[in-house]
């Protein structure tokens, strides 16, 4: 019989590897300063406001976020301007030079934790948002996509939620990942209230036409189906207050 921790091992070891190939990219693929990563990331921000908007979490300022896989930090950067604290702030990395590069550029008030996110020592329903961002594609293993889900949902608090980043179709060029559609953010969290938004051009064609002019990104990316991404808020009901709800009536 083969040992579960075993499996897991080589799941994460297996992510590992893959992150190190992703390395050996050309800088140009995530250079902000190309038109295709900025206008990218401009609308990938401005989806987050809007799902933060919507969230129903506003003030944010003393609310509580975990990214699972935060890489070098700009998603916690992107979390300190729009208004939430650094002490309210925490990331997971796998990597530890990617945990280091994070912890270079962020205020030290926040915690970097290193290591497999399924297997952090962190109080359950201690946070308000556990976000994600290209992590669940990483993930080849059901079981294993599962387990994560599960421990991103034991640290949610009711009322918060999952704030999840990530593209719905598989890449054929490339093993490593493969898609997460809504249906199957729907099947790992199936006690959520999934809402989410399509988003971002294919990366091959807008780092084409984005050469030609930034403005081309706005023209394909209004066709629907250009769009690769999903955002999906994936909120945790909050019993209590469905109870108080119920009953005013």
């Amino acid at each position: 019989m083969t040992d579960p921790s075993d499996s897991q091992n080589s799941q994460t070891e297996r992510i590992r590897q893959q992150y190190e190939r992703r390395q050996a990219l050309p800088a140009s693929r995530y250079d902000p300063l190309e038109a295709s990563v900025y206008m990218t990331t401009q609308e990938k921000e401005r989806a987050l406001i809007r799902c933060l908007r919507q969230s129903g979490l506003r003030p944010i300022a003393d609310k509580r976020v975990l990214e699972v896989g935060c890489g070098s930090g700009h998603n916690l950067l992107e979390f300190l301007r729009l208004g939430f604290q650094p002490e309210n702030l925490v990331g997971n990395e796998l990597q530890e030079d990617r945990a280091a590069a994070a912890r270079h550029r962020l205020p030290e008030q926040i915690q970097i934790l290193v290591g497999d996110a399924t297997t952090l020592d962190l109080e359950n329903e201690s946070f308000d948002i556990l976000l994600q961002s290209t992590v669940l594609t990483s993930i080849l293993d059901d079981a294993f996509q599962q387990k994560l889900a599960n421990r991103m949902w034991e640290l949610v608090r009711p009322g918060g939620g999952v704030l999840s980043y990530d593209f719905v179709y598989n890449n054929p060029s490339n093993p490593d990942v493969r898609g997460v559609p809504v249906k199957r953010i729907r099947e790992l969290f199936p006690q959520g209230e999934v809402r989410s938004w399509r988003l971002t051009l294919a990366p091959p064609i807008s780092r084409r036409v984005a050469k030609v002019h930034p403005a081309f990104y706005t023209l394909f990316n209004a066709l629907p189906f250009f769009r690769t991404h999903a955002m999906c808020w994936i909120r945790k009901p909050d019993s209590r207050r469905s109870a108080q709800v119920r009953g005013t009536f």
